[in-house]
């Protein structure tokens, strides 16, 4: 009699564990059912706008209270960041910076030469380019180590497009002006897109798009220097592998002169094997930095001594000196082509800034401080704003000449000015001694930097880890090689583009089962020894938005598990019956009228064949939207928490 009594008290207290567990299950469903109401999207949109001039508010009424020196001080710090470093400057940094911006003075001059050729401009405006935007970017810029100028697929973008409009050989003023003018628009774009935090729409072109587009926008750029590198005086405008390489091949079979030819594929040599040679050694990293200078001083010395151009060795000639001119007036805002260059300046202007980011980034990174993407939008936008009013055209971080500047030791932007003085006393003193040097010599320059843009190592990387993305790289690459930069850069934006919008329509749906030991529920696929809850199937949406888009591929998804869970397997035995299924929406960030309707549909669908449908761990906007259509009503309030709190449900359904 007492172990009957003794069974009953222990009957009563598993019966009241059961009704405390249903209980605090049921407290948890209420939990989720009877969160407050998420902010509506105006609310979200004010509260954004509120937080943004709250926080310049908190800035200037912290200053309120100082002095009005204090007070100018510090929007002038933030403003010129040179301010504030530059009261922490010491001589050890200064003598660091100086050999640095000697160092890269050395590699820019020629480079600088070459990219104002390879944009269809006087050479004396890659010069300029590297006077005045340096300056400018040191007052202004966060970066450290990257140093700002011309660079060869800017300098090409600019070309490739802005010659459809006018012929830089027919009419060289008119161009010039239009490139000053892309110059000034692509820096308003920048400025703008710093100013209103627009930095998500550099992001538009992706990593692997840009790796694609680098390397075949360095083929079709060295493709082009083999008209300085044969001596050819005509030559196709078109920039794609079949048109260069048709003009090449009529090229050698009229005559030429192969002095050209052998004049700059041995400084060509010469630069490559400094090269190698400051790889192997790293203390020769100057050997490669000033062998590009080397090569020019030795080649012109050599036409000069020996009279080659009167034996066919074509020449730079005439190189304006001075200090940049002024060039506001040349400014064109009533051209015929202003929608045109817009449209040229802002493809220009997100590739300097995503070039540019990126190299200034990779350095920080390396020197462990943090880079405010939207103040170096700024920075390189006011650059260009104000070198357009100074004979310069679009400049951005150069990686090659960041590299050298890193390498020799610069601490700070001070190596930018002392490179840019250095130009401009060879601007201003050294630009007759340039009369002689060797156009071939200037391709060979640029060929020499072109091996460096061309990342095979990380295609091989893309290519390994995600298929799709090597797909935009691929197509970047070939875009630009057989068709045009501006069909690269589309044919890139359009696959990447076209993989989001995929992912979207096409979400991946998963199955989940039991870890042995634990309470999680994981893709049985990923982890073959993760359980299936007999009687209970349950599904997780691998996709941030049930839509209008997905939603009824996912539902026709979940019906077509669901009957091949219980159709008989390849012994003709049959399944177990699912009797409950479980939706897992703990990715699903929102979802819209066309995803609840699906969602109905799948209820109604799994209620004819006698099954339920509950859902576990709804977002904050999920579960207000299901509330709101009064779906959560129709399929009976079957809302949890967790999926093992819906699993657990099965026994009272």
């Amino acid at each position: 009699m007492a172990s009957s009594a003794m069974e009953t008290c222990k009957s009563e207290d598993l019966h009241m564990q059961v009704d405390v567990e249903k209980n605090a299950e049921d407290v948890r469903s209420q939990w989720v059912l009877n969160a407050p109401e998420p902010p509506s999207p105006w609310r979200v949109v004010a509260d954004s706008v509120r937080k943004t001039i709250s926080h310049y508010k908190q800035k200037f009424s912290s200053l309120s209270n100082q002095p009005c020196t204090t007070l100018l001080m510090s929007l002038l710090q933030a403003v010129f960041p040179i301010l504030a470093w530059g009261r922490n400057y010491t001589a050890t940094k200064f003598r660091k910076d100086l050999l640095a911006g000697l160092t890269i003075a050395s590699l820019c001059i020629p480079q600088s030469i070459g990219y104002a050729t390879l944009a269809h401009l006087d050479p004396q405006y890659g010069l300029y380019t590297s006077v005045v935007p340096p300056i400018v970017y040191a007052v202004m810029g966060t970066s450290r180590e990257i140093a700002i100028g011309p660079v060869a697929v800017v300098s090409l973008l600019l070309s490739s497009m802005m010659e459809k409009l006018v012929d830089p050989a027919s009419d060289p003023v008119g161009y010039t002006k239009l490139i000053l003018l892309a110059t000034l628009l692509a820096g308003i774009f920048q400025t703008s897109f710093g100013l209103l935090r627009l930095g998500f729409l550099v992001d538009f072109l992706s990593h692997a798009s840009i790796v694609g587009f680098v390397a075949g926008a360095a083929i079709v750029i060295g493709l082009q220097q083999l008209k300085g590198l044969l001596g050819i005086s005509h030559f196709t405008t078109k920039t794609d592998i079949v048109s260069v390489m048709k003009a090449v091949w009529e090229a050698v079979h009229n005559p030429w002169n192969p002095r050209n030819f052998i004049l700059g594929c041995s400084f060509l040599v010469f630069i490559l094997t400094t090269r190698f040679l400051s790889k192997k050694k790293k203390k020769l990293f100057w050997l490669a930095s000033i062998s590009p200078l080397v090569s020019v001083i030795l080649s012109t010395l050599l036409v000069f001594l020996t009279k080659a151009d009167k034996n066919g060795v074509k020449i730079v000639k005439h190189v304006k000196g001075g200090l940049n001119p002024i060039s506001i007036h040349e400014l064109d805002f009533n051209s015929p082509h202003i929608g045109e260059v817009a449209k040229i300046a802002l493809v220009v202007a997100v590739v300097a800034l995503t070039e540019s980011i990126a190299v200034g980034r990779s350095f920080a990174s390396i020197k462990g401080y943090q880079l405010d993407g939207n103040k170096e939008m700024m920075s390189i936008g006011l650059t260009n704003i104000i070198g357009s009013f100074t004979s310069c055209y679009v400049a951005t971080g150069s990686f090659s000449r960041t590299a050298v500047n890193y390498a020799a030791g610069c601490e700070t932007l001070v190596s930018n000015i002392v490179m840019a003085m250095t130009v401009l006393v060879s601007l201003q003193f050294l630009t007759k001694l340039l009369y002689y040097t060797p156009i071939a010599i200037l391709s060979s320059v640029i060929l020499s930097a072109l091996p460096g843009l061309i990342d095979v190592t990380e295609a091989y990387k893309i290519w390994k880890v995600d298929k799709i993305d090597f797909l935009a790289c691929a197509g970047a690459f070939f875009g630009v090689l057989f068709a045009s930069v501006e069909i690269g850069l589309l044919v890139a934006v359009v696959i990447s583009f076209s993989k989001i919008i995929l992912i979207s329509i096409r979400p991946g749906t998963e199955t989940l089962g039991k870890l042995p030991g634990t309470n999680l529920f994981c893709d049985v696929y990923q982890y073959p020894m993760a359980v299936k809850i007999p009687g209970v199937m349950i599904i997780r949406v691998k996709s941030a938005l049930l839509c209008f888009a997905n939603a009824n591929f996912v539902r026709e998804r979940i019906i077509k598990w669901v009957s091949e869970e219980e159709s008989e397997d390849d012994k003709g035995n049959s399944r177990t019956t699912i009797q409950l299924v479980i939706l897992d929406t703990s990715n699903l960030v929102n979802i819209d009228t066309s995803g609840i309707a699906s969602l109905e549909e799948l209820h109604k669908s799994l209620s004819s064949h006698g099954k339920q449908l509950a859902i576990a761990n709804p977002r904050w906007q999920v579960i207000h939207k299901l509330k709101v259509s009064n779906f959560v009503s129709k399929f009976g309030g079957r809302v949890f928490l967790t999926v093992e709190e819906a699993v657990g449900c099965k026994s009272r359904c």
